[in-house]
């Protein structure tokens, strides 16, 4: 009888790289990498996230989605030649000879604890828990720094201004990954502010919709509770053929 396995199994399972069993005679071509100070030579086409793997290395941090959308797996590294330190996701940015690079669990950043019931909606919330803010010198760096490619100086400007609403959308995407922290000559922890900025608008600037208040009312009385009973109790199978048959709406 084959052995279930739990969650965390079940995600190291899931997370296998994608490298495993290559023959290293099907390779054509390679480069050489450091990861954490030793040399390893790996495939050349390879994301740095699945050349770490396939260097040997198990991740159980820094490694989330592997698309681009948790932000869990920043990295800094050193190109070749290059004096300059970079700063990306190792699932978004493929290796190069002679990279030296490194993983970070999370970006070292204090964030502010607050009841946004309790706070006015006025631009004076931003300098009262990342008074930073105020030396914002516009450098532009933290947008630069950003790889989901977010206007990051203007919503920190958009802060300054009180604009909780162009904050709110030119931040929306963001992923918090830190990479605008780490770069920020200022010290300022915009993916931080910038959640502020959203509880914000999203609790003072935005009305509450009628159908999600219905909605709400439905849950509560359990109107989907046997639905969700019936889906949680089907197979993979099950499932993945219920979503292909799904009604999808028009374009």
């Amino acid at each position: 009888m084959k052995k279930e396995l739990n969650i965390m199994e079940r995600i190291a399972e899931a997370s296998k790289a994608i490298t495993t069993g290559v023959d290293k005679k099907d390779v054509e071509h390679w480069v050489e990498v450091h990861i954490m100070g030793k040399a390893y030579k790996v495939p050349a086409d390879l994301t740095i996230l699945t050349a770490i793997e396939y260097a040997g290395y198990r991740f159980v941090r820094s490694c989330g989605c592997r698309q681009g959308h948790c932000g869990a797996c920043a990295t800094i590294y050193r190109i070749k030649g290059d004096y300059k330190l970079q700063c990306n996701l190792a699932c978004q940015t493929r290796v190069e000879d002679g990279m030296e690079l490194v993983q970070i669990p999370f970006t070292p950043a204090p964030r502010a604890f607050y009841d946004i019931l309790k706070e006015d909606y006025v631009v004076n919330v931003f300098f009262k828990f990342y008074p930073e803010v105020a030396r914002c010198v516009s450098c532009n760096t933290c947008t630069k720094a950003c790889p989901q490619d977010l206007e990051v100086m203007d919503y920190i400007q958009a802060a300054i201004r009180g604009d909780f609403e162009s904050m709110a959308d030119k931040s929306f995407d963001c992923i918090q990954c830190g990479m605008c922290a780490i770069r920020c000559p200022a010290e300022i922890i915009q993916y931080h502010v910038a959640q502020l900025g959203r509880r914000m608008y999203g609790h003072y600037g935005e009305f509450e919709p009628e159908h999600l208040k219905k909605r709400i009312e439905e849950i509560n009385e359990g109107k989907f509770e046997k639905d969700l009973d019936e889906l949680t109790s089907l197979s993979r199978k099950e499932l993945e053929k219920l979503y292909a048959e799904r009604i999808r709406e028009k374009e």
